[in-house]
């Protein structure tokens, strides 16, 4: 099972409903912080999440948008001792860019409170695990640097219970080793290979967050075959042109990503004001569904079976389904990521 939590989604500036882009990857015991917008401890707190693990932060690229709440984040960890170690991914630029944040601004020479590592996400696998990976792939944004992550169970091969009843295979550590690869000896001398008690192998779940992109044909490959796909949003395509000069994709661009690279859902983010939701989900459909606009705190469950959202701030519960709002027009205010 994949969870993802959205703590914010707004494109450049909040509004009332929408903090600034933030998220968290929960699979097991890990953790991933996904950007880190103005405010995100706070949305932390209001989510439910806590602190506690939240020692992992992978940034799709440096605009101010997405970065300024490390600050707030990283002196709340020192002061609660929620962590003794953070660890921040991304581009180059990005790291430089967060490194002038916190030792030049926040910090100003004092030492971290915290040990604070700034980790180079280069194309290609970044985290990895017996049973996970978290891989990174390049994104083209306004600027270099930019970079989308790959969330992925690995797959494996289910192990067959009537099978191994069958075959007189008792249960425990014999399984196990059954499980990992190894042939084993039953008492009466027979041996039992992987293959008589494993089933074809079977593909890991999968998300993947391209963040804020410019360009749509270049993604196909890496997030091909996701089960849930979080792209932005930010344009409707009759303002092409404008996504063009901020380095933005359009609606309809990120239904088109979605169709190609025959993902199981949609989700969009990083949703500007200047647009009703509905209309944005119009263009996008054209080309793909199932399809979502994200709320803040929308916290999506993947399984194999099924994806469910739920939302405790707005007492949603609801099976590819969910409600939307934000039908009303607001001043649009370009930020640092425009």
């Amino acid at each position: 099972m994949l969870e993802l939590v959205f703590l914010g989604t707004s494109a450049s500036a909040p509004s009332i409903q929408r903090g600034l882009p933030s998220q968290v990857l929960l699979y097991q015991d890990e953790r991933f912080l996904v950007d880190c917008g103005e405010g995100t401890q706070r949305q932390i707190l209001r989510s439910g999440l806590g602190f506690r693990r939240m020692n992992r932060m992978l940034l799709t690229h440096g605009h101010l948008d997405h970065i300024l709440g490390l600050g707030g984040l990283i002196s709340t960890f020192a002061r609660w001792e929620a962590v003794d170690k953070f660890e921040i991914y991304g581009g180059q630029r990005s790291l430089d860019r967060v490194h002038d944040l916190l030792f030049g601004v926040v910090l100003r020479g004092a030492r971290p409170p915290v040990a604070i590592e700034l980790i180079d996400a280069k194309p290609g696998i970044l985290l990895d695990s017996d049973e996970f990976e978290v891989r990174v792939f390049g994104v083209r944004h306004r600027g270099a640097g930019s970079v989308g992550y790959r969330f992925s169970e690995k797959s494996r091969r289910p192990f067959l219970p009537e099978q191994a009843n069958a075959l007189g295979v008792p249960a425990g550590p014999v399984r196990r080793d059954l499980v990992n690869g190894k042939s084993v000896t039953l008492p009466d001398g027979r041996i039992i290979r992987p293959d008589e008690v494993l089933g074809p192998d079977r593909p890991g779940l999968a998300i993947a967050i391209t963040g804020d992109t410019g360009q749509v044909e270049n993604l196909v490959e890496a997030v091909q075959g996701v089960d849930v796909l979080v792209t932005e949003a930010t344009y409707l395509s009759r303002d092409r042109e404008m996504a063009r000069r901020f380095g933005h994709i359009t609606a309809d661009e990120a239904g088109w990503l979605a169709r190609e690279a025959g993902v199981r859902m949609l989700v969009l983010t990083h949703l500007s004001q200047r647009y009703r939701i509905r209309d944005i989900l119009a263009e996008v459909e054209a080309y793909f569904e199932p399809v979502v606009a994200a709320r803040d705190f929308d916290r999506f469950t993947v399984t194999r079976e099924k994806i469910t959202l739920t939302n405790q701030q707005l007492q949603v519960d609801t099976e590819l389904s969910p409600e939307v709002w934000g039908d009303g027009e607001f001043p649009h205010t370009l930020g640092d990521d425009g």
